[in-house]
């Protein structure tokens, strides 16, 4: 498993991210400089992909036993995959962290330079300052204020495993030397006719039997208030406006320290409806808060590229504003499911779960959509006119043609001159406007940047 370590000097606020991005309380945290003395391990998930997190001594030279910490901290750093240097920024770039953060910089890894303590405008200004250090990613963060950690996430998440495997480089390679002549993608499978799979996934107790139920209109799924009743996935086909709908109620998913015996198969079970699945509809219990294990399951849909519809199940006597917190609560929690539609029903009472039908059909419209090769080019340049692609260390970055080569869901290369410089912010941007404009609501948008030849050098 790969490792992601904390660096940087006393004092900087490491162990408060630490305990932040573990979600409890493991390291000591005080306002003496070199607490920490031991380095921390604990393993995290970052949406759906796991690391081990490293929590290091400080960085100080000034007596003999920090001498020793900060050896011990520079070896875990050569033998961690990602690093991640905090420094304060309450104060001044200091000459030493700039030296750390070179040192650091010729291991060839993956590093970021996080700002701590950037709590109000003033500190935000004060940051700028340390553009003279020339790192390219570089995220304000206030742990105290749990601000920016959203995009350290982010930065993280790609290099803890590859985007492409290799069967799907090789498809893509096989795709882009076999365009048809006018440039468009064409796939042989019969979308507008097969059944649309959909996997029903949540927590033990949200009502995911109860849906199924309400959804085909007869009680094929046993129904108690015992979590855990579901163990092995229930199907059943309805048919909505000439289209098949294969829905599947799998197993409730517990908390891992609490999945005994029979439900470890039902939770490798779920795992494979949804490697099989078109859509997914996650339910959540509204009369209850969101818990980790609830962003935990979502990020299964995430982890298979699923169309994904989120129903708010349980919603009797609730209001506008019940609502519109509700609504607020979900996409603070699911970033990486903003895409996602959100609907609340009462399964129980069969209160607005027709609106799923037309949902499903709407989702699986966007997740196998083509979109034209002329009108994605031009929608392309037209918002790297609007917002250009940052320069990679004053060198031009520059996307020649995009070009969809699959769908469901929609997979779409740039071809560019420096395809390994696209920062992944600004592919997060690019992908919020084709989704805007291609109607894309509710599927994931997979783009890959891409060099125009196998062996082409970046230039």
């Amino acid at each position: 498993m790969q490792k992601v370590i904390l660096i940087g000097r006393p004092n900087v606020g490491k162990s408060s991210l630490f305990n932040r991005l573990a979600r409890e309380r493991i390291a000591i945290t005080s306002d003496v400089s070199g607490t920490t003395r031991d380095t921390n391990k604990t393993e995290i998930e970052i949406f759906d992909r796991s690391c081990i997190l490293i929590d290091s001594g400080g960085l100080d030279e000034s007596n003999e036993l920090f001498k020793n910490v900060q050896a011990k901290t520079l070896e875990e750093a050569r033998n961690s995959d990602i690093i991640l240097f905090m420094v304060d920024g309450k104060m001044m770039p200091q000459d030493e962290d700039k030296r750390i953060l070179y040192s650091l910089m010729k291991l060839d890894k993956p590093i970021a330079l996080i700002i701590n303590k950037v709590d109000n405008e003033k500190d935000e200004l004060r940051s700028f300052e340390f553009n003279e250090f020339g790192i390219q990613d570089m995220f304000l963060i206030s742990v105290s204020h749990n601000t920016g950690i959203e995009d350290l996430l982010k930065f993280i998440y790609p290099h803890l495993k590859d985007e492409l495997k290799p069967d799907e480089e090789e498809t893509l390679d096989d795709f882009l030397e076999n365009l048809s002549e006018d440039g468009e993608f064409k796939d042989n499978e019969d979308y507008e006719n097969k059944p649309i799979e959909v996997g029903i996934i949540g927590r033990v107790n949200v009502g995911k039997s109860s849906l199924l139920n309400a959804l085909v209109k007869e009680k094929r799924s046993v129904v108690s208030s015992i979590a855990g009743t579901t163990i092995d996935p229930v199907n059943e086909s309805y048919i909505y406006e000439d289209r098949v709908f294969e829905f599947v109620d799998t197993a409730g998913i517990r908390k891992r320290g609490r999945i005994e015996g029979i439900e470890r198969f039902a939770l490798n079970r779920t795992e494979k409806v949804l490697e099989k699945s078109d859509i997914t509809l996650l339910v959540l219990d509204s009369s209850e808060p969101l818990t980790e294990l609830d962003e935990r399951i979502a990020g299964l849909a995430d982890k298979f590229k699923l169309g994904i519809i989120i129903v708010l199940n349980k919603w009797e006597n609730k209001t506008e504003q019940d609502y519109k917190e509700a609504c607020k609560e979900i996409r603070d929690k699911f970033k990486f499911l903003s895409y996602a539609p959100i609907i609340t029903v009462s399964a129980l009472m069969g209160k607005r779960v027709h609106k799923i039908y037309s949902l499903i059909l709407e989702v699986y419209n966007n997740y196998t959509k083509k979109i034209q090769t002329s009108k994605l080019n031009e929608f392309i340049k037209e918002v790297t006119i609007t917002h250009p692609i940052p320069h990679d260390k004053g060198k031009l970055v520059k996307i020649y043609y995009a070009v969809q080569f699959g769908v469901a869901p929609p997979k779409i290369a740039l071809i560019m001159n420096r395809p390994k410089t696209l920062h992944f912010s600004y592919k997060r941007y690019l992908i919020n406007k084709i989704r805007e404009k291609f109607n894309l609501e509710g599927t994931p948008i997979v783009v890959i940047p891409k060099n125009r030849g196998k062996d082409e050098e970046e230039k």
